[in-house]
């Protein structure tokens, strides 16, 4: 499951899930530290601060070539560009410095974070587990009329396949990207899978916005989207030369967040 409604809006699972992780180690630390009367809200929420600078500083840093042209998309985090392991480290490293002030604090501080930790693995492995992994081969119809599937377009090449619709902001703004990426990639094959519009539609805006984009595809019912249980728009997902899905996106691609998926995916082997 990659993302659901909640109203009006479309909440990413991942997103859901570490507010559920975050809450459990509040519960936790809380519970543990009730009798010293010692809270680890502030401390945490200073963790989840500076874990999420050092994440996203490790990222620029990573991928600092792609942002050169474009400075100012550094502080741009719609781009989804966190690095785990900086992130991780960066908190930890704020939590070893404040427990050295406070040895008080390291009790309760340290069982807040495993049960965080806890929730956060156990959903992660549930969601591993339910995962739609597999390149789908619903029949898809193209823009000139014929059918044509996933596998047959990617001829044993990595994937890209973007959810689109043209009504969708996002989707527009990282369209200039996806088509360059298109141009340029040519050992990785991109897809862009309209979702719930007309031929006469997808033809109008790719006129209008004077897009050169092949391999459109049309999904009038959404079901491409239902199969790999994504609800938001743009959604896009990484397969690799087996047509195992080893990465998705949710929101509008930047091209440090495009590259930081492509790299892994030219590693993997071919079948």
């Amino acid at each position: 499951m990659l993302s659901f409604n909640l109203g009006p809006l479309a909440i990413p699972f991942s997103v859901a899930l570490s507010g559920c992780a975050w809450l459990m180690a509040l519960g936790a630390g809380y519970l543990a530290g009730r009798r010293q009367r010692i809270s680890v809200a502030g401390p945490l929420n200073d963790m989840l601060l500076w874990g999420l600078v050092a994440a996203r500083l490790g990222f620029v840093a990573i991928w600092f070539e792609q942002y050169r042209p474009q400075p100012w998309g550094m502080l741009d985090i719609r781009d989804g560009g966190f690095n785990l392991w900086a992130g991780i480290g960066g908190a930890l490293a704020w939590a070893m410095w404040h427990g050295s002030r406070q040895p008080a604090l390291r009790r309760p501080l340290a069982i807040a974070l495993l049960a965080g930790t806890l929730t956060w693995g156990a959903g992660k492995a549930w969601l591993t587990g339910n995962e739609t992994p597999a390149l789908s081969a619903q029949a898809l119809a193209t823009l000139s009329g014929p059918q044509t599937t996933l596998p047959a377009l990617a001829d044993g090449r990595p994937v890209v396949v973007s959810l689109w619709a043209s009504w969708c902001p996002p989707c527009r703004r990282e369209m200039p990207l996806l088509q360059a990426a298109q141009q340029h990639e040519n050992d990785v094959r991109f897809i862009f899978v309209n979702q719930g519009e007309t031929a006469a539609s997808v033809q109008q805006y790719l006129q209008t916005e004077k897009l050169q984009l092949e391999n459109v595809l049309l999904d009038p019912a959404g079901q491409l989207g239902k199969t790999y249980r994504s609800v938001a728009l743009p959604t896009t997902l990484f397969f690799d030369a087996r047509g195992k899905l080893v990465a998705t996106h949710l929101g509008e691609l930047s091209a440090a967040s495009l590259a930081s998926k492509l790299e892994p995916l030219r590693r993997r082997p071919s079948p």
